[in-house]
C-alpha cells in the first residue's frame, strides 16, 4: 500500500526570514496532500511495452536470457502480461522449462498470476513431447491457487491427457469440465472427443468419444474429423468410412484434416476404388490440397496397390516435405521395387533433402524385400557415417529381416548377438520364422522357448512354437502347446481376406460359409483346383499344420480365405478384370503358388497385399520373384 504524504508543515525545512502565518483556530484539518504523481505508473507502462516489444522480436535463446535480465531490472518479474508473452516466446523457442524455472522460482509471487498466464504455460507443456504430464501439474497448481479455469483452459489440458493416453485421468478432467460448466462449449467437446479417441483402457476410450460426439448439440467439421480420426487410430476403418458418409448426409463440409483421416481409413481397408472416389471428391469440392493431404493420397495409392499412381502424384507435387519422400520410398519398398526405391533415395539426397531415421527404415525395407543385401549393408553403415543417424531397433530389425529373407539365418543370428542394443521380441520372431522357413528347426525351438519365458502371455510366441513342432511332425508337443494356450485363454488370430467390389468391402475367413453366394463360391474353388492341377499345380500340404492325411490337407488348403476371395471375384467381375485382395496375415506358400497358376489360367492380374508387402501375380509369375 503506498505511503500517505505527510502534512506539509512537518516536511517544510526551509528557513525563512518572515514568520509563517499562524493556522486559523477555526480549522483543525491539516493541509490537503498533493495529488499522487502519475510518473511511476507511466514508467511501469513504458517498461511493460518495451519488454513486450523485445519479446515479440526475440528469435534466439541468447536474446531471451538478455530480456529475462531486463525484466528483472524493470521490476516486472510478477507482471502477468509480460510473463505470459515471455512464456509464449519460450515455448516457440522450445525452452519452456527455462521460462517455468523463472516463473516458479522462490522469488516469484504466483498469487499475482492470472488464468491467462496459467493457460499459456499449460498450452506450452501440452504441445511439447515428453512434458505433457507437466501441463496437468500446472492445471492442478492453478486450481490450488484459486484461479478459475475458463473455456480456453480445458482444450489445452485435454490435449495433454490425450498425449499421456491415460483414460482415467481424462475422465477425471472431463468431470472438472462439467463441474465448471464448460460441457456445452464446442471447442471443449471437440477436444474431449479427441482425448477419448487417444486413450485406451477400462471400457475403451473410443466408446466414450462416440458418446460425447452423439450428445453434442452442435458439431462442426472439427468434431467429425476428430471422431473419424479416432476410428482410424484404433483400426476401425469401416466405422470411419460409415461416419464420413453420415457426415455427407448431414451436409457438414469436410476440410483437409477430415480427408486425410478418410484416406487413412481407405488405406486400412485396402479400398482402392473408394480411395479414388475420395480423390475425385477432393477435386470436386475444392478441398485445399496441402502437402499433408497429398502425402495421404500417395500413401493410400501405394498401400492400396497402385504404386504407379502414387509415384505420379509425388512427381506432380509443387511442394514436398520429408514425409513425401518417405511415402514414395516406402510404397516402392512394399511392392518389391527396391531398385526404384533406392533411385528415389539417391535423388532425394542429391536434391538437398537430408534423410531422417524414418526414411532409412523405408530404404532398408526396400533392400530387404528385393534381396539387395549388399546395398542394404552399405546404407546401414552410411546412416551413422554420412548422416550422423544412430540406428534404432527398427533399423536393426530391417537388417535381420533382410538377412533372413536371403536365407542367411546363421549370419542373422550373429548380427542379433552382436547388436549394441537389446533385440526386441519382433527381431526374435523374425529370426524364428526364418528358422522355420529354412529348416533350422532346433534353433527356432530354442529361441522360441526363451521368448516364451520372457513373454509368457504373448499368444504369437506359442503359435510360433506350435508351428515349429508341426513342421517337425511332433504332433504330441504341438497339442500340448495348443492346450497351454487354451488354459491361458489365448486365441490364434484367424486369417482373413478382404476384397472391395462395387464400393462394398467383403471379408472372408478360412472355411467361411456365411456369404449369400457360398455354394457358388465353393463350386468355383473346386473348379479352380481342377484347372490348376491340369496345369501342373501341386498343393503345398506342408503348410497344413494338422495331423491329418494329405487329402484332408488339400481340402483345408482349398478353404483358405485368399482362395475364397479370389473365387468370389472370378464369379462377380468381367473376364480380364484385375483382382485386388488384402490379407491380414502373411500369405502362405500354397496360396502364393496357387495365385500364380490362377493368374495364368484365368488371364487375370491378381494383386495381394499381405501383412508384409504386395504381390503382383500376372501370367503365372509374381513380382516378388519368389523372394518374400
Amino acid at each position: 500500500m503506498p505511503q500517505l504524504l505527510k502534512p506539509l508543515k512537518q516536511i517544510n525545512t526551509f528557513k525563512c526570514k518572515s514568520k509563517p502565518p499562524k493556522p486559523s483556530c477555526k480549522s483543525t484539518q491539516p493541509p490537503a496532500p498533493h495529488p499522487p504523481s502519475t510518473t511511476a505508473a507511466g514508467n511501469t507502462r513504458a517498461a511493460e511495452q518495451s519488454c513486450l516489444a523485445l519479446l515479440q522480436a526475440c528469435n534466439t535463446f541468447s536474446k531471451l536470457t538478455q530480456i529475462h535480465t531486463h525484466i528483472l531490472k524493470s521490476g516486472l518479474q510478477n507482471n502477468p502480461l509480460v510473463l505470459t508473452k515471455f512464456t509464449a516466446t519460450s515455448s516457440d523457442l522450445e525452452v519452456i522449462n527455462y521460462a517455468t524455472s523463472f516463473l516458479f522460482s522462490p522469488e516469484s509471487d504466483t498469487r499475482l498470476y492470472d488464468t491467462f498466464l496459467y493457460n499459456t504455460i499449460t498450452r506450452a507443456y501440452a504441445q511439447t513431447n515428453n512434458l505433457k504430464a507437466k501441463a496437468i501439474d500446472v492445471y492442478k497448481l492453478m486450481l490450488e491457487r484459486k484461479k478459475l479455469p475458463n473455456k480456453f483452459t480445458y482444450p489445452f489440458v485435454l490435449k495433454a491427457c490425450a498425449g499421456i493416453g491415460d483414460l482415467n485421468l481424462g475422465k477425471s478432467v472431463h468431470g472438472s469440465v462439467m463441474k465448471f460448466g464448460f460441457g456445452d462449449e464446442v471447442n471443449v467437446q471437440n477436444t474431449l472427443v479427441h482425448m477419448y479417441c487417444c486413450c485406451r483402457g477400462g471400457e475403451g476410450g473410443i466408446e466414450f468419444a462416440r458418446k460425447v460426439f452423439d450428445e453434442m448439440y452442435k458439431s462442426d467439421s472439427v468434431s467429425w474429423s476428430a471422431m473419424i480420426g479416432g476410428y482410424v487410430r484404433v483400426g476401425r476403418s469401416s466405422d470411419a468410412i460409415n461416419l464420413f458418409r453420415e457426415m455427407q448426409i448431414k451436409g457438414v463440409c469436410p476440410d483437409e484434416i477430415t480427408m486425410v483421416s478418410v484416406l487413412s481409413a481407405c488405406t486400412g481397408l485396402g479400398a482402392l476404388e473408394l480411395g479414388k472416389w475420395v480423390e475425385s471428391y477432393v477435386e470436386k469440392e475444392r478441398v485445399q490440397k496441402n502437402v499433408e493431404l497429398s502425402n495421404a493420397l500417395i500413401d493410400m495409392f501405394a498401400k492400396c496397390g497402385d504404386v504407379d499412381k502414387a509415384t505420379n502424384l509425388f512427381r506432380s507435387m509443387r511442394e514436398r516435405n520429408i514425409v513425401s519422400w518417405t511415402s514414395v520410398i516406402g510404397g516402392l519398398a512394399m511392392h518389391g521395387r527396391g531398385v526404384e526405391a533406392v533411385a528415389v533415395f539417391e535423388e532425394m539426397v542429391r536434391s538437398g533433402v537430408t534423410p531422417d531415421d524414418v526414411v532409412f527404415i523405408g530404404l532398408l525395407s526396400a533392400c530387404s524385400h528385393s534381396g539387395l543385401v549388399d546395398k542394404g549393408k552399405r546404407y546401414f553403415d552410411s546412416m551413422r557415417k554420412d548422416f550422423s543417424i544412430v540406428p534404432k531397433i527398427e533399423h536393426y530389425g530391417c537388417m535381420v529381416d533382410m538377412l533372413c529373407r536371403a536365407g542367411l539365418v546363421k549370419e542373422a543370428l550373429k548380427f542379433v548377438q552382436e547388436m549394441p542394443i537389446d533385440p526386441n521380441p519382433v527381431v526374435w520372431r523374425t529370426l524364428i520364422n526364418a528358422c522355420r522357413a529354412h529348416g533350422e528347426l532346433k534353433l527356432g525351438e530354442k529361441i522360441t522357448r526363451q521368448l516364451i519365458r520372457n513373454e509368457p502371455m504373448h499368444e504369437s510366441n506359442y503359435v510360433l512354437l506350435s508351428n515349429i513342432y508341426a513342421k517337425m511332425s511332433d504332433w504330441e508337443k504341438k497339442t500340448r502347446i495348443r492346450e497351454a494356450m487354451d488354459m491361458k485363454g489365448m486365441k490364434k488370430i484367424p486369417g482373413s481376406t478382404m476384397i472391395e467390389l462395387n464400393n462394398e468391402i467383403y471379408e472372408f475367413v478360412a472355411g467361411d460359409k456365411s456369404h449369400a453366394q457360398s455354394k457358388e463360391i465353393y463350386e468355383m474353388v473346386d473348379e479352380m483346383g481342377k484347372e490348376m492341377k491340369r496345369a501342373g499345380y501341386m498343393p503345398t500340404t506342408t503348410e497344413v499344420l494338422l495331423d491329418i492325411d494329405d487329402e484332408d490337407k488339400e481340402d483345408t488348403l482349398n478353404r483358405h480365405s485368399e482362395k475364397l476371395a479370389i473365387a468370389f471375384a472370378l464369379l462377380n467381375t468381367p473376364p480380364g478384370t484385375l483382382i485386388r485382395i488384402v490379407k491380414n496375415l502373411r500369405v502362405c506358400d500354397d496360396c502364393h503358388s496357387a495365385s500364380k497358376f490362377i493368374s495364368k489360367i484365368y488371364n487375370r492380374e491378381i494383386v495381394v497385399r499381405d501383412r508384409n508387402r504386395f504381390h503382383h501375380f500376372k501370367n503365372g509369375l509374381c513380382s516378388c520373384r519368389d523372394f518374400w
